[in-house]
């Protein structure tokens, strides 16, 4: 039976993931810091052996990658790596010990759009440091893999909805009160005129691009996929879409980028800006063709499950 690991598997994605690969025959461990229960029940997760591994303090000592070694993987599926010396550090321990390894990335190693939607061959030109460190591990990890024929694979997910969490919201940042103002017919401010686009993907989409990567081996190894829902989607259009699942209509202020600052805490100005500078818009052509990718949900529809539970929730109040 084949052997996977995968390195924080109790989140968003690997609560899909992880059902998926138990199903598919796969031997599983999940390694993760803590012990939580993932975002949605699976009888799968009986069948699972999970590790608790505090991957910062063993890196400080040199031994997270003997440790993923000593599993005996056959497939490792890093879901938390952020910093290029942590790439290093376990590709370093596992080189010529596995079969195939795939990485989480990001659409942020793109830097901001300049043709759309965006293929993984153009320029990177990140920013911020989070964008910066995963266009540096994907450059790490992709000149090994063409080098020595390290087993390397790179799924970049754009923002991740489903139930269980806020998504990104038409606003650009994560509050869900945006939700319920516009559920409830009261004013929402967006920055600019609300045409920069978000691009979301479906936890479930991002778990069925991991699944075709692993059954696409030889087309796999040595690439990079982006991994989004089939087109991504603008600030204003989203939040209309939003107050039209309640019945209502949107209620917009557009004001200039320094006034919108300003009417918002730092954190939340900050994450609004850090979206719309990036403005993803993103291709799924490669993955298409090489992998047969075909998400299940458009950006909308996976956002709309993802609301849904926070109105059961009474996160969002429809009035």
């Amino acid at each position: 039976m084949t052997r996977v690991v995968i390195i924080g598997g109790s989140g968003h994605v690997g609560t899909y993931l992880v059902p998926r690969l138990v199903e598919a025959g796969f031997d599983v461990v999940n390694v993760s810091r803590g012990q939580r229960a993932p975002y949605q029940p699976h009888g799968a997760w009986t069948q699972v052996e999970t590790l608790a591994v505090d991957r910062v303090a063993e890196e400080a000592a040199g031994t997270f990658g003997e440790t993923i070694r000593s599993l005996r993987p056959d497939i490792v599926i890093d879901m938390i790596c952020f910093t290029l010396d942590s790439a290093r550090h376990l590709v370093e321990a596992l080189d010529g010990q596995v079969q195939h390894f795939l990485h989480t990335g990001t659409i942020w190693v793109h830097g901001p759009s300049v043709t759309v939607p965006t293929l993984e061959t153009a320029p990177r030109r990140p920013f911020g440091e989070y964008g910066i460190q995963k266009a540096a591990i994907e450059a790490y990890l992709l000149d090994h893999a063409r080098r020595t024929g390290f087993p390397a694979t790179i799924v970049h997910p754009g923002h991740i909805v489903g139930p269980g969490w806020a998504p990104l919201n038409p606003a650009g940042h994560f509050d869900p009160e945006i939700f319920t103002a516009l559920a409830t017919e009261r004013e929402v401010t967006i920055a600019n005129f609300g045409l920069e686009t978000v691009h979301h993907v479906h936890a479930d989409d991002v778990a069925q691009m991991f699944m075709a990567a692993i059954a696409h081996w030889s087309q796999a190894k040595g690439e990079a996929f982006h991994t989004v829902s089939p087109a991504a989607i603008s600030l204003c259009g989203y939040a209309e879409a939003v107050a039209g699942w309640f019945g209502r209509e949107a209620r917009l202020r557009f004001v200039p980028w320094p006034e919108f600052e300003g009417l918002h805490s730092p954190e939340l100005a900050q994450a609004t800006f850090d979206h719309i500078a990036h403005s993803p818009n993103c291709s799924i052509e490669k993955a298409v063709r090489l992998l047969g990718y075909k998400p299940r949900y458009n950006s909308l529809e996976a956002v709309y499950e993802a609301v849904q539970w926070l109105v059961e929730a009474g996160t969002v109040r429809r009035e």
